[in-house]
């Protein structure tokens, strides 16, 4: 009895103490921080690229990215999707149209006049006149002219090793007089990308300095 009295007491104790340790669990994970995307956008070093989805210019929008990122200098581009602190990803396309516009120009010109008199006695002498005269002038032109057009756009999300996206972006362009449409959206999404992490690690350095 003294045995199955004190097995009862310790079966009782450690269920109180199972309740204590799974209501703080419980607690701990209620009030757990959720992660700082500006924080987490500060810390990335390496980034991988992935193979972007979309049509057959989704390749070459891929490489372009690569470029511009590498140039910033702002991030070590790696073919290692293991060693990279996030990974680049999500989907591109470019469309190619043929644009027409249609012109139709006209001239005219045209006068007319005509004058008559006459002058006879009782007998029928007597003299007419008449005169007339006229001018007439026209000219017509149309021209359809045919330009061919761009348009590209990418959805870009930058996503961390929990597998968070801690950035996103959406690009569209028509090209530019010295560029094609899919190297503007590369360019933009870099200069963005690199231009909100140099933000986020600015405010990182001014909380660590505080």
């Amino acid at each position: 009895m003294k045995r199955a009295a004190v097995a009862a007491a310790v079966a009782a104790a450690l269920r109180a103490l199972l309740l204590v340790l799974a209501g703080g669990a419980a607690q701990a994970i209620e009030h757990r921080e959720e992660p700082d995307p500006d924080v987490e956008l500060a810390l990335v070093r390496r980034v991988f690229v992935e193979q972007l989805g979309g049509g057959a210019s989704s390749d070459q929008m891929r490489d372009m990215i690569i470029a511009a990122l590498q140039n910033s200098g702002v991030f070590i581009i790696t073919e290692n999707k293991e060693r990279a602190d996030a990974v680049l990803k999500g989907s591109a396309d470019e469309k190619t149209f043929i644009e027409t516009h249609s012109t139709n120009e006209s001239l005219g010109l045209h006068a007319n006049s005509a004058n008559s008199s006459g002058v006879r006695n009782s007998i029928g002498i007597g003299s007419d006149e008449s005169s007339s005269g006229g001018i007439g002038f026209s000219e017509s032109e149309s021209a359809h002219i045919q330009e061919r057009k761009q348009e590209a756009g990418a959805s870009i999300r930058l996503v961390d090793t929990e597998g968070d996206v801690i950035w996103s972006t959406t690009q569209e362009s028509p090209g530019g007089k010295f560029r094609g449409a899919m190297a503007d959206v590369a360019d933009r999404i870099a200069r963005q990308l690199v231009a909100d992490t140099k933000k986020a690690r600015g405010k990182l350095a001014a909380k660590a300095g505080k």
